[in-house]
């Protein structure tokens, strides 16, 4: 049964309070957005504190062309990358002696906020001594579903392949992708919600023996949901300018009434209730996100407090978000057989199960 040994996240050095950025943003949409001032609420509503970025606030005062956001973008999720896979792999809170780059057999790089080829974690490979049999699967375009997507195609590369090591990166740089032209109300909701984040984590399989410092999440089962004519729920619109982003309006409803059923069926096909699951680790895409999985999943705020904590401290990070949840659950003391549950949700539109129990 593959197992999550080691989690590490990387914050990006910039950080803002959200006050501070919807100040900027009021000044760059005045008198270009109607009623900019009721809108602006969002950013208070949201009940986001910071967020760190990978470029100071400034830069957004000045226009800068597809290219240089993404030649930025390839620079620093290089750079970002290389520091989480360290702390990943030397991690003291969960490894008993630090991991060599050469022992890992294959990563899986996940992102959506940049374009790059070859992809970043070929470029990763230039800077840090992996072997040069790695295995490569970068992973476009899961937006907020990514990092439990990466976890799932962990998994599967685990069942196959039992004695072998995976590394996971989610690596986002959303401020990259803020557009000071577009005056839709996707675009400010996006400047109120989204943010930079790096999470990296160590899948290993059934047969490698690891001593750890305490009890670590095993993979069970992962369960993967698709909706039909959903291609305008999230996603990028794609322009000279760069990432546009579309972001509907309907995604809690969409979640209430969507959600629930789709990881009842999951967990009933592996033999598990909701009153099993002790560690609800979701990714918060939002405020009434959250709010929208307590009601599809009948979770009191106590079990979301962790993934609000999150969303409080460093906004929606897209893939990463969900493994900076996960990182504050194998922190804190878990009983082994402890049963937790997964969740992200992203473009498509698609939802990503992860059935996990915590063993020594």
């Amino acid at each position: 049964m593959p197992k999550i040994v080691s989690i590490s996240t990387y914050d990006p050095p910039h950080i803002l309070k959200q006050s501070n950025i919807e100040q900027l943003t009021k000044e760059l949409f005045h008198d270009k957005i109607p009623q900019l001032e009721r809108l602006l609420k969002v950013f208070q509503n949201g009940e986001i504190e910071q967020r760190q970025f990978c470029i100071p606030l400034d830069w957004h005062r000045k226009e800068h062309t597809f290219g240089e956001r993404n030649d930025l973008y390839i620079k620093l999720a290089t750079e970002y990358s290389v520091e989480a896979i360290k702390a990943c792999l030397e991690n003291p809170q969960f490894l008993e002696q630090p991991i060599s780059v050469e022992e890992i057999d294959a990563i899986i790089f996940v992102s959506s906020t940049g374009l790059s080829t070859p992809s970043i974690d070929a470029r990763v490979m230039n800077k840090m001594k992996f072997s040069d049999r790695l295995k490569r699967l970068p992973i476009w375009g899961l937006g907020c579903a990514g990092g439990a997507s990466g976890v799932s195609r962990a998994f599967d590369y685990c069942l196959a392949h039992p004695t072998e090591k995976v590394l996971v990166v989610c690596v986002e740089l959303a401020s990259l992708t803020f557009q000071q032209n577009d005056f839709s109300k996707s675009n400010l909701v996006g400047a109120s919600l989204f943010a930079d984040g790096v999470a990296c984590i160590l899948v290993c399989g059934d047969q490698v023996l690891m001593n750890t410092k305490k009890p670590i999440p095993h993979i069970l089962n992962t369960a993967s949901k698709w909706m039909p004519n959903s291609l305008d729920v999230m996603g990028w619109d794609i322009k000279d300018d760069g990432l546009h982003v579309v972001f509907s309006r309907d995604i809690p409803s969409i979640i209430s009434t969507w959600l629930g059923p789709f990881t009842h069926d999951f967990l009933k096909e592996e033999g598990i209730s909701e009153k099993q699951i002790d560690n609800f680790v979701a990714h918060p895409g939002g405020k009434k996100v959250l709010k929208a999985y307590e009601e599809a999943l009948q979770l009191t705020e106590e079990q979301t407090a962790i993934s609000r904590s999150i969303l409080k401290q460093h906004g929606n990070m897209s893939s990463p978000t969900v493994l900076y949840v996960l990182e504050q659950f194998m922190l804190k003391k878990t009983e082994p057989n402890t049963h937790g549950l997964l969740v992200a949700l992203g473009p498509g539109f698609s939802g990503e199960a992860v059935l996990l129990q915590w063993r020594e």
